[in-house]
């Protein structure tokens, strides 16, 4: 009697285990865009120039986290290549730099696991399987330490702070960007801040073998925006 009721369990928390993975992996979809994406538009000021920045190719954004699977501490990254944005730009005065909104195409982040991949894009995490949160956006309101002109070969650090907002939540970042002018048609350059996935309202699963999800992510951006 105690063998078969051990037995009904097991079958049950298998049954249920089964179930939960199920309903992640459909959550999920298929990763694929739901549109191209389209360039955001930046108010033009005399004299400045617009360096667009490349998607699909040598630009991508990326995220860190640390966990701990099957009790081996390890670094998890996810990139994509879908993003947009462009910077207008006087190389003579670096002050009247302005950004328009940076997209980032979330559904479309990929790690090294397809099952990890459709959890991230599962209701818990960033639910972006869904088209109300695809799209992680930022939207600059001001940026310091960005001042002078800049010749070819030459580098600027400075940041910008402006409105983030993941999975339909929006909070302040502050990005420390360096940036530099490759020649006069290319700006190549990285973007990094630190957030709280809690102030997103981003969970994680419970998962057996994964723990110690930390709470700080990583969020970059190496760009390379060109001319035009």
């Amino acid at each position: 009697m105690k063998r078969s009721f051990l037995g009904w369990a097991l079958a049950l928390v298998i049954a249920v285990g089964g179930a939960a993975f199920a309903w992640l992996w459909f959550a999920g979809g298929s990763g694929e865009p739901s549109t191209e994406l389209t360039t955001p538009t930046v108010v033009e000021s005399t004299g400045s120039q617009s360096f667009v920045i490349t998607s699909g190719g040598d630009s991508f954004a990326s995220f860190e986290i640390d966990e701990e699977l099957r009790g081996t501490p390890q670094q998890v990254v996810g990139t994509t290549t879908e993003v947009a944005g462009q910077v207008q730009v006087d190389v003579s005065d670096l002050s009247t730099a302005q950004f328009s909104d940076i997209v980032i195409n979330a559904r479309t982040l990929k790690t090294d696991s397809e099952r990890r991949d459709r959890a991230i894009r599962g209701p818990v995490i960033l639910n972006s399987a869904s088209d109300e949160f695809e799209f992680v956006t930022f939207d600059s309101s001001s940026i310091e330490g960005l001042e002078g002109s800049l010749s070819p070969g030459e580098t600027v650090e400075f940041t910008v702070i402006g409105d983030l907002t993941i999975k339909g939540t929006t909070n302040t970042a502050v990005f420390d960007v360096s940036a530099t002018l490759v020649d006069d048609d290319t700006i190549e350059g990285v973007a990094r801040v630190v957030v709280l996935r809690s102030d997103f309202d981003i969970a994680i699963p419970n998962v057996p073998g994964i723990a110690n999800v930390s709470d700080e992510v990583i969020l970059t951006l190496e760009f390379v925006a060109i001319s035009g």
